[in-house]
Order: structure tokens, then sequence, then C-alpha cells
């Protein structure tokens, strides 16, 4: 490889500094650069996309370990489609579902706490017109057993 990107411009170009490269190189998410005859690493544009796909990745909830797999399984698809990937976002969507109905849940009490005008957290807990469902957690607590 005569021409390509140096670290630098590569981390820029994709958003992310180069400790970052560098840590998805180690991590076997990046191939392994050229190197031009000083030893400094020469990226093809290839590399940009590869990390602006592992970060878009991650925004929608995957982790490395997922991405890795992703793209392992993807290095070897030879035309076909990507085993799993399908799988995969569907298993995301019903975690994301499943934390937007925990998020709903708990600002459906922040609200009920402010409309009851809650404002000492010690108070409002003995009270019988606390909103925020104290008496529920500690029941699930007691009989869960210790926790510590």
């Amino acid at each position: 490889m005569s021409a390509g990107l140096r670290s630098g411009q590569v981390a820029e170009a994709a958003g992310v500094n180069i400790q970052t490269l560098r840590y998805y190189e180690r991590r076997g998410l990046l191939a392994e650069p050229e190197r031009s005859n000083g030893g400094h690493r020469l990226y093809g544009e290839e590399a940009v996309t590869a990390l602006r796909v592992i970060k878009a990745a991650q925004r929608l909830g995957f982790t490395l370990e997922e991405v890795a797999e992703l793209l392992e399984a993807g290095r070897h698809r030879h035309g076909r489609p990507v085993a799993g990937l399908q799988e995969r976002a569907q298993a995301k969507i019903a975690e994301v579902d499943a934390k937007i109905a925990d998020l709903t849940t708990i600002r459906a009490a922040l609200a009920a706490a402010v409309d009851a005008g809650c404002d000492d957290l010690t108070v409002c807990a003995g009270s019988s017109r606390c909103p925020i469902p104290f008496t529920d957690l500690a029941e699930e607590n007691r009989h869960a057993g210790p926790c510590c």
C-alpha cells in the first residue's frame, strides 16, 4: 500500500480518538493495518467505515463482544445475509422495550411524588399518601433475604 490514512486521520474521520482505534485493533474489531517504510500504521478507507459501523452498533445497544461476533459473521458470509443479525436486533428490541417499560414506571412514580407535593424523602416514605412504592420495595427485599 503506497498511500493510506494514518491513525490520526482515521480516528478523526470516524469521530473516535486514537486510543479507541488502537483498542479496537487489539480486540480484533479492525484488521491490523499495513505499515509505511517508517513504521507508521496506514489504513484504508474501509477502516473508517468499520469504525463508524462499530460506533453505530454500540449506540444501538450492542456490546463490543456482540459487535465482534456480528463483524466476524459478516466476514464469512460470502454474499449471504449475516446470520444472527435479525435475531440479535429482535433481542435488542425486546431489551429496549423492557427498559422503556421500567423507565415508564419510574417516571410515573416520580410524577406522582411531584403531584403529591413530596418534598422530604423520609417524611414521604412514612406517609400513607406517599406515591413512591417504598413499602413494596421493602417487602420485595425482605422476601428476597438479606442482601449484604
